[in-house]
């Protein structure tokens, strides 16, 4: 809080802000003002709702506080930025945004409002640092609706998720955070103005693209899905995703050890029982990290 505290004239509204903040990484099932308040033995959430819809803050500086904080923490040159977007699930119609569209949070058609995120991913930790909310056409087109949700006239256009993530982007490298890569899903590797802005960045992306989309080649164009078949097998290498749970890996390995090699020599058993352990091992020690954590 000590980081966000000048962004406030008054203490009150400062106040409100460590409950909601507070609440909000609470154990609570439904977040909102009233559970929030009543979980801090408030009878009513008036403070939380003035705080939220009539107090004077920087919301925007606020966001950029703690983005700070954690490029200081664990700020990497080879950090990732990750772009993604995520639903909650809404009951009425009046929350900014709110319509019946796909939201994968539920994993169906829901009556959601949508929002996209950039996460910093660095080999110290990860945290999320900025966010945009998805405004649909049928909110960015009602002008009297966005005025009685009480949107800034600014902030009332419309913008495919893409868009809204080149602003983050944008937002980030203007920041100086520093990262080496990019990286979303389909959603987002399907654009190639937002592929076009992150190169304009000078930073690499890996992204996800549909089976059907077609790249260029020094044979011409052709679908993704077929490009595994012209690269030759001995081109593949298997790497470990990192220390855990690795007993995928280890049913690989089984498989290949006893079904598909005919020949094993002394030294080749030994080292399969040296690599079983060590990931016997790996799978135990996440296990009762798992559980620790339950």
């Amino acid at each position: 809080m000590d980081r966000i505290a000048p962004r406030f004239a008054r203490y009150e509204p400062l106040r409100h802000a460590g409950e909601l903040m507070a609440g909000m990484v609470s154990g609570l099932d439904r977040k909102n003002c009233w559970t929030i308040a009543e979980h801090r033995g408030d009878t009513t959430p008036d403070g939380l709702q003035h705080l939220l819809a009539r107090a004077s803050w920087d919301a925007d500086a606020v966001r950029d506080d703690p983005r700070d904080y954690i490029v200081d923490a664990f700020g990497d040159p080879g950090a990732i930025l990750v772009v993604d977007e995520t639903g909650d699930v809404k009951k009425g119609v009046h929350s900014v945004g709110v319509q019946r569209q796909y939201s994968g949070t539920a994993g169906r058609v829901e009556n959601s409002q949508m929002a996209v995120y950039l996460t910093y991913a660095a080999p110290r930790g990860h945290a999320l640092i900025d966010r945009a909310l998805y405004l649909p056409r049928s909110w960015a087109d009602d002008h009297d609706r966005c005025a009685d949700a009480g949107i800034p006239a600014d902030k009332r256009g419309f913008a495919t998720k893409p868009t809204l993530a080149v602003t983050l982007i944008d937002r980030a490298v203007a920041a100086r955070v520093p990262a080496g890569w990019v990286a979303g899903d389909e959603v987002y590797g399907a654009d190639p103005r937002l592929r076009a802005a992150i190169r304009g960045h000078g930073l690499g992306y890996v992204m996800a693209v549909a089976a059907n989309r077609r790249v260029p080649t020094h044979a011409g164009p052709i679908r993704v899905d077929a490009l595994p078949a012209l690269i030759p097998a001995h081109a593949w290498q298997t790497h470990s995703a990192g220390a855990g749970a690795l007993t995928v890996n280890e049913f690989r390995r089984l498989f290949d050890a006893l079904l598909l090699v005919t020949h094993r020599t002394l030294a080749s058993l030994l080292a399969w029982s040296r690599w079983r352990r060590r990931h016997q091992y790996r799978a135990r020690q996440s296990q009762y990290r798992q559980r620790e954590h339950q």
